[in-house]
C-alpha cells in the first residue's frame, strides 16, 4: 500500500490493480467507499482493456474469437510500482503471455495519483509496445459515499452536471449491453436528484460528450465532490438492491457492445486505436471541497 499527502487531502493506493483505495481530508475524513463486500468489494478500480461488457462475454479479432470478462484483467492484476514521491504515485503493468491470452496485443499502461492542493490527477497512459496496431477502451470506477446519509438510510442524492437540460442517456441492461435508444436523464437546471430506482436498471450512460463535469451535492446543495473529465462518457452507478451509500462517478474512453453485436472488435462503440509506437493519455480529477 502506497501512501501520498499534502496540507489538504492524503491518498492510498494499492499496486493490485493499482486501485486508489482512500481518500481523506486533513480532518480524516473519508470519501471513497471502502469495499465492503455486502456492497460492493472495490474502491475505485481501472477498466481496461474493455469497459462493461462484451455481448456474450466474446470478442472477434480477424475473425478469431476470445473471451473477456466485464470491464477487463487489468483491475485484477498486480501492477509494479515506478515512482513514489510525496505527492505522486505511477503504476505500471505490461503485457504478458497471460494477458496475451485474453488480448493478443503488446501494451504497456502506466497510472499516476497526483496530487495538486484539494485535486487528485489520475492519469492514464497506454503505449503501443506490438507491430500492429492496438485497439482498447480505458475507464475509472470511483465510488464516493454521498454526503450526508445516515447510516442505514434510503439512498438520496443530488449531482450538478455541467449541462442545464436535455441531458440524453442509454440503458445498458440487455445482457449486460446497450441499445442504441436515448432517454432523457430528467436533470433540472443542471441539477439531478437519484435514489435506488435511478439506478434499477444498472448505470446511467451518459455518451456522446454531453457533459464533463459532475459534482456530489451535499443537502444544503453544496459540492462535496467534483469530478472533470474529457471522456466521451460518463457512467453513474451504485448497486441496486443494496442499500449502498455511495455513488460511482466513472470516466469512460469506451462503453459495452451493443445488443447482439458480431462484428470485430476494432469495430466496436467508442474504441481507441494505437499504431505502433504511439501512445494514449488522458486524465480526471477529482476535486474535494473540504
Amino acid at each position: 500500500m502506497e501512501k501520498i499527502s499534502n496540507e489538504y487531502l492524503s491518498l492510498e493506493m494499492s499496486a493490485l490493480g493499482a486501485e486508489l483505495q482512500s481518500i481523506r481530508d486533513s480532518q480524516g475524513h473519508e470519501y471513497l467507499w471502502q469495499a465492503d463486500k455486502r456492497c460492493w468489494p472495490r474502491h475505485s478500480p481501472i477498466l481496461f482493456p474493455i469497459v462493461c461488457g462484451l455481448w456474450e462475454g466474446k470478442y472477434r479479432i480477424d475473425g478469431k474469437e476470445y473471451a473477456m470478462e466485464r470491464h477487463g484483467f487489468a483491475r485484477d492484476m498486480t501492477f509494479r510500482l515506478v515512482k513514489h514521491t510525496d505527492t505522486k504515485v505511477t503504476y505500471v503493468l505490461e503485457s504478458d503471455e497471460q494477458t496475451l491470452q485474453a488480448y493478443p496485443y503488446k501494451f504497456i499502461l502506466f497510472v499516476t495519483y497526483r496530487l495538486e492542493d484539494n485535486r487528485i490527477h489520475v492519469v492514464w497512459h497506454v503505449l503501443n509496445t506490438d507491430n500492429q496496431e492496438i485497439h482498447f477502451q480505458i475507464g475509472g470506477h470511483p465510488a464516493f459515499f454521498v454526503p450526508g446519509l445516515a447510516e442505514g438510510a434510503p439512498l438520496s442524492g443530488t449531482m450538478r452536471f455541467d449541462r442545464e437540460e436535455g441531458v440524453e442517456r442509454i440503458y445498458g441492461n440487455v445482457g449486460g449491453c446497450i441499445r442504441p435508444e436515448r432517454f432523457d436523464v430528467g436533470c433540472h437546471a443542471g441539477l439531478w436528484k437519484f435514489d435506488e430506482e435511478s439506478f434499477k436498471d444498472d448505470a446511467v450512460i451518459i455518451d456522446q460528450c454531453q457533459i464533463h463535469q459532475v459534482s456530489l451535492l451535499d443537502q444544503a446543495q453544496k459540492p462535496v465532490v467534483t469530478v472533470d473529465f474529457s471522456a466521451p462518457a460518463v457512467g453513474l452507478w451504485s448497486p441496486y438492491g443494496k442499500n449502498a451509500p455511495f455513488v460511482c462517478i466513472e470516466p469512460w474512453y469506451g462503453v459495452h457492445d451493443y445488443v447482439g453485436y458480431q462484428g470485430e472488435f476494432r469495430d466496436r462503440y467508442l474504441m481507441n486505436h494505437l499504431l505502433p509506437g504511439a501512445s494514449f493519455m488522458s486524465e480526471y480529477i477529482i476535486t474535494i471541497h473540504a
